[in-house]
């Protein structure tokens, strides 16, 4: 959930040590040779006045020979999942590497580092007259000294709302004093001691926002609906428990899955949606992804790779071969794959959600989510969809009786 922010550029023009004077901590290896940062390094941290982030350090753009080029091409991947991004260059060294990447990266903050080392002034005013004319923003600063920090700072707070594009999961479904329950298995999958992450954020947003919330397990739903004296607003439960909950909740009361509300809050309900009109085209032995965010260890009745492919295989009544794909880099080889199924993705962010849904669409591959597909191929979709009137139309109007049969 925090921001994440990529800091981008050549070799030895002061990304580490620009890193190290934003946070005041020795958080990056700051060396005179060239090309110290190999690899994207990230961690967790604050910067005042934003609050936390998760700043990413990247090898040099002109990295060179047969490494070097792997280290740029890691450098370009980060992207993908960079909510802002930071190009930290100097006046002698902006040229056409730069360039080049301000054009794909136009709503990015130029940092111009070193200010405090004489340069030609012919070539400053190039610098940012090139910049301004290309509405790209840019400071001056010193990572030595710390001039302009405060204000780069301030400039970063200023530009993360913009590149953000969302961060509700729930608050806007429900107000304060709604009674919200929240379905939470406890089954072999559950990690000891512990909920899951999109539980554990779903239950915390709804305290933020004065709700009154209710935790159970599926078959304790109708004792507790028995048990209220007022109707709750909105029942959140895992996808798997679907069908149960699907058939013991009132029509008026709003249903939906974690995996459903995070398919929102890091991509787009649409696409998903989208996808499943491939369901009835597959045919034995085609491929189908499975793409996990995370790399949990698999048990034996594992979501992913064992519920899903039974249920999709019983619904189609076809034989289908899955790959299964987990952690933060999305299957490279998508030739012949017909239906991309993703995860909720509580462990990635929403830029890389976004890139996935992308690079599925450039590939022309449908892509649908967890939740979604569990929903729909036990009848339930038209329920967890209710909360959003949007996608809940174009379900509608692309499947116009829920039932298998469809």
């Amino acid at each position: 959930m925090r921001p994440h922010i990529g800091i981008f550029g050549k070799r030895n023009v002061g990304k580490s040590s620009l890193i190290n004077a934003l946070t005041n901590q020795e958080t990056a290896i700051v060396s005179n040779i060239a090309g110290t940062t190999t690899d994207p390094v990230g961690k967790a941290m604050e910067i005042l006045p934003l609050g936390p982030v998760f700043i990413i350090d990247t090898a040099g753009l002109d990295d060179i020979g047969e490494l070097g080029e792997k280290r740029v091409k890691k450098t370009i991947a980060t992207l993908k999942r960079t909510d802002l991004v930071i190009l930290v260059t100097t006046y002698s060294d902006f040229d056409e590497v730069e360039k080049e990447f301000l054009s794909y990266n136009k709503n990015a903050i130029v940092v111009l580092n070193k200010s405090d080392v004489d340069h030609s002034s012919e070539i400053a005013n190039n610098t940012e007259q090139f910049l301004s004319e290309s509405s790209i923003d840019f400071i001056r600063v010193s990572a030595k000294t710390g001039f302009n920090i405060p204000e780069l700072r301030l400039m970063i707070a200023q530009k993360v709302p913009e590149v953000i594009s969302s961060d509700i999961i729930l608050r806007d479904l429900i107000k304060p004093h709604d009674i919200v329950i929240h379905i939470i298995p406890i089954d072999s999958a559950a990690p000891k001691g512990r909920i899951i992450l999109p539980q554990e954020q779903a239950l915390r947003e709804t305290l933020d926002n004065h709700s009154l919330s209710i935790c159970i397990q599926p078959e304790e739903l109708s004792l507790t609906l028995d048990l209220l004296k007022v109707k709750p607003k909105l029942i959140i439960t895992d996808s798997q428990a679907i069908g149960l909950i699907s058939k013991n909740t009132p029509e008026d009361t709003l249903l939906t899955t974690y995996s459903i509300l995070f398919s929102r809050l890091k991509g787009e309900l649409n696409p998903f949606i989208d996808g499943l009109t491939v369901l009835k085209e597959l045919q034995s032995g085609d491929k189908v992804l499975i793409a996990e965010a995370c790399t949990h260890h698999s048990q034996p009745d594992d979501i992913g790779r064992v519920k899903i492919p039974h249920w999709l295989d019983q619904y189609t009544g076809k034989k289908l071969q899955y790959i299964i794909n987990a952690g933060k880099m999305i299957h490279q080889d998508l030739e012949n794959i017909k239906l991309i199924i993703q995860c909720g993705g509580c462990m990635i962010n929403r830029k890389e959600m976004l890139h996935r849904i992308k690079t599925a669409s450039e590939n022309n591959i449908p892509i649908t989510n967890y939740g979604i597909l569990i929903s729909h191929i036990h009848d339930s979709l038209s329920r967890t969809l209710k909360p959003f009137p949007d996608s809940y139309r174009k379900y509608v109007k692309l499947f116009s009786s829920f039932n298998t049969s469809d």
